[in-house]
């Protein structure tokens, strides 16, 4: 028996395969943390088809968070201004019951919500949907993965008719043109980046271009970084398309065969001539045409996108221009191409497989679709119209619920909105009106456990067993090897539990999560993203497996089409017929790659242009906000640094935040090095040493996401952000707002600075 378990890094999408071993092994001095605390060994698994044995800082270094400020029991308080007292889960289930029960039956189910995570494993998310949208009948499930990859999920739904990355990792290496636009991946995906530039070091006619309004590390490695002024990614795609027509660096062949729409996006894109864009852009006409033949003379183009495109109020409309180029090219379906979102969670994917959006239920299905319903309602054992044909709240309507009093109950589990929604201070205000919080966690404080009345401890990476699907849809099992600390639960069971008490004892007869993925693999049966074929046992004995991956005893796949909504408030049609494709190289079990066949989940079978004309920002910058303020990752840090702020490593490589500022910017407002700057916007304000920097363009500012108000004195980027969305995947505009900045003077910066709060391990 191996002396290291199996696991995936519980990080970002990449998916990382790791192998992790008990602190003291016989032979072997007991391995510890700087602080002299034994902590189990991780390394990267060799095996593993994602990432081959590679591993960055984060995934390097978590075990060391394992045991930090971990939250034991749960706790409860009646209000906000009182202390937590310890409680048995016995009667914590009974508090969450019984107020439950009562906003049923004074409000309804609609003032119920849940706001869930793709730290979540599939089985997490499975047992919410079937709790939130079965047997509650309230669609209010949303996730953090409505901040992250809704505009993905939009984009592809409306473009290819599903969901699914068409990619996969391999394509890295196989490319002739990498064309990265919004993702700064060398930081926020680095082992993606690392299989890509080994590459494009080896093979120099391979073309990298990078699209992004900093020098970062991802584009310092590019032939070709166009650092455009924010809001402006469709005039730059539309301007690329209009010189692949004006040179025919398109496939007609293709275009006619495949797809549709194509003349109202010829005439779109016949108003962005390359002198028109450049000048938009902030980019020069050479570079522009440098991008276009780069892709036009290249036989394999692989894009590459993620929070930079997402998060904008032209979210789906930036992802689907995307595709639009792939579809005038023919590039899609085969080794080397293919519009690929990189996934921001780990399981944010998993989440989409398994319903986890307001709109969305298990196996790639919508609420608004009527067969859609149907069929989870029969499979689940409900009447018909149990389920919801609404959408339910999203994360943000959410907060705007709370602040008009329709939401009643708020459960919050593995997220920490306190930090990372937008409009923080609002977002705050609105949490502390909220008649009843639970949140679910392992740690202990987080900024949003301020807002909480009950607190419930939850398993986390490596105390519980479950499954995650990562950017290539690989699914990994990650198996328990260590006890969840002191009354620490598993989601799932936390939420089958609450579900029996309120009286589905047989919905919630599972005796451990391999039976709930085992339910759950069911309703993925012949929809796109099948994984009939898989259980807990197949991922143990044979490791890591891409979907779609149907039962063997398929030999014939039934495709089923569906036709879309384009906006969230558009009806769906009911589907439709089926078609027998033995062939098809889409629906075979295993398939690297999907569309290999040139057949679409649309119902003419043919994916669809999108004609969008540039909006730009949603709050573009003006004489009393000058300049346009975006945030992003860093390398060592996650998200909210609920466990990387507690490793040391991690905070010593990043120890404040900072904003960057162009020189030129910095010399008009007499900005020097290190120095304090006040950032304001129209809600909100914050503090920053200014990193004074060539790397970020001029009238362009950026701030790290990290710093919430438990690892710093007024840092929070989202205290400056707004919530305007898109429309169609409802995704904020996180990644731009306008602002103006403050010099504070030296003196005064020394007394009243940037302070690092920490916490106590």
């Amino acid at each position: 028996m191996s002396e290291f378990t199996k696991t995936l890094c519980p990080y970002c999408g990449v998916g990382c395969g790791l192998e992790v071993s008990p602190p003291a092994q016989l032979g072997k001095a007991t391995n510890r943390d700087s602080q002299g605390n034994p902590t189990w060994r991780v390394r990267g698994d060799k095996a593993h088809p994602s990432s081959q044995g590679m591993v960055c800082v984060k995934g390097a270094t978590i075990a060391e968070s394992l045991d930090k400020n971990r939250l034991h029991y749960p706790m409860v308080r009646d209000s906000l201004d009182q202390e937590f007292h310890r409680v048995s889960w016995d009667e914590a289930f009974n508090i969450i019951t019984q107020r439950i029960q009562t906003v049923r039956s004074a409000q309804g189910t609609e003032a119920l919500c849940m706001y869930g995570s793709g730290q979540f494993q599939t089985e997490d998310y499975y047992i919410a949907q079937k709790l939130m949208k079965g047997c509650l009948g309230s669609n209010n499930f949303d996730a953090n993965s409505r901040l992250c990859m809704s505009s993905a999920v939009a984009g592809y739904i409306q473009s290819f008719g599903s969901d699914g990355p068409p990619c996969c990792y391999d394509d890295l290496e196989l490319t002739d043109c990498a064309f990265l636009i919004g993702t700064n991946t060398a930081e926020c995906h680095p082992i993606v980046f690392n299989r890509l530039e080994k590459y494009h070091k080896k093979n120099r006619k391979v073309k990298m271009i990078v699209v992004d309004p900093r020098r970062t590390p991802t584009a310092e490695a590019a032939d070709l970084h166009l650092a455009i002024r924010p809001g402006t990614d469709i005039d730059l795609l539309n301007g690329i398309a209009h010189l692949l027509m004006r040179w025919n660096y398109i496939d007609p062949m293709f275009m006619d065969e495949c797809t549709s729409n194509f003349p109202a996006y010829a005439e779109v894109i016949r108003h962005y001539p390359p002198e028109i864009v450049a000048r938009q852009c902030g980019i020069s006409i050479e570079d522009l045409e440098t991008a276009a033949r780069y892709w036009g003379k290249s036989e394999r183009v692989l894009s590459l996108w993620s929070m930079g495109v997402n998060q904008s109020s032209e979210g789906t409309a930036k992802v689907r221009t995307i595709i639009n180029l792939h579809l005038m090219t023919g590039q899609i379906g085969k080794p080397g191409a293919g519009p690929f979102s990189l996934t921001g969670q780990p399981n944010a994917m998993g989440g989409r497989e398994a319903g986890g959006l307001s709109h969305l239920l298990p196996g790639y299905r919508t609420v608004k679709n009527p067969q859609h319903r149907a069929e989870v309602e029969e499979f689940w054992g409900f009447q018909p119209g149990q389920i919801s044909p609404n959408p339910g709240l999203t994360a943000w309507d959410m907060i705007t619920g709370l602040e008009d009093g329709a939401v009643e109950l708020l459960w919050i589990a593995a997220t920490n909105p306190a930090v990372s929604m937008p409009d923080l201070e609002r977002t705050k205000k609105a949490l502390l009106r909220s008649p009843f919080t639970i949140y679910q966690d392992a740690y202990y404080p987080t900024e949003t456990s301020a807002y909480a009345h009950v607190l419930l401890p939850a398993a986390q990476w490596g105390e519980k067993t479950g499954v995650m699907t990562n950017s290539e849809r690989v699914i990994t099992l990650c198996s328990q090897f260590r006890q969840p600390p002191r009354e620490a639960k598993a989601d799932w069971e936390i939420f089958a539990e609450v579900g029996r008490r309120l009286g589905f004892e047989k919905e919630f007869a599972f005796a451990n999560s391999a039976e709930v993925y085992a339910e759950f693999v069911k309703l993925t049966k012949t929809r796109p993203c099948d994984m009939t074929g898989i259980t807990h046992a197949q991922l143990q004995s044979e490791g890591p497996t891409q979907w779609p991956h149907p039962e063997k005893s398929d030999e014939l796949r039934v495709r089923s089409y569906e036709l879309e909504s384009s906006t969230p408030n558009s009806s769906l049609l009911t589907p439709n017929s089926s078609l027998l494709t033995p062939n098809s190289s889409l629906l075979t079990p295993n398939s690297k790659r999907l569309y290999t066949d040139l057949r679409f989940h649309t119902p003419d079978g043919r994916a669809r242009f999108g004609a969008y004309y540039s909006k730009g920002l949603a709050e573009p910058p003006d004489p009393d906000y000058p300049f346009v303020l975006t945030n992003g990752r860093l390398y060592g840090h996650w998200h909210t640094q609920t466990r990387t702020g507690r490793i040391e490593k991690i905070c010593k490589m990043h120890p404040e935040p900072f904003i960057e500022i162009h020189p030129r910017d910095a010399a008009k407002l007499g900005i020097v090095d290190n120095q304090c700057v006040e950032v304001r916007s129209r809600r909100g304000k914050a503090k920053f040493p200014a990193k004074v920097t060539k790397a970020i363009a001029p009238g362009t500012v950026f701030v790290p996401m990290h710093w919430g108000s438990l690892w710093a004195d007024n840092a929070e980027a989202n205290a400056l952000t707004h919530p305007e969305s898109c429309p169609d995947s409802l995704q904020p505009e996180l990644k731009a707002c306008a602002v103006q900045m403050i010099p504070i003077p030296v003196e005064t910066a020394k007394n009243k600075g940037y302070q690092k709060i920490g916490l106590k391990t």
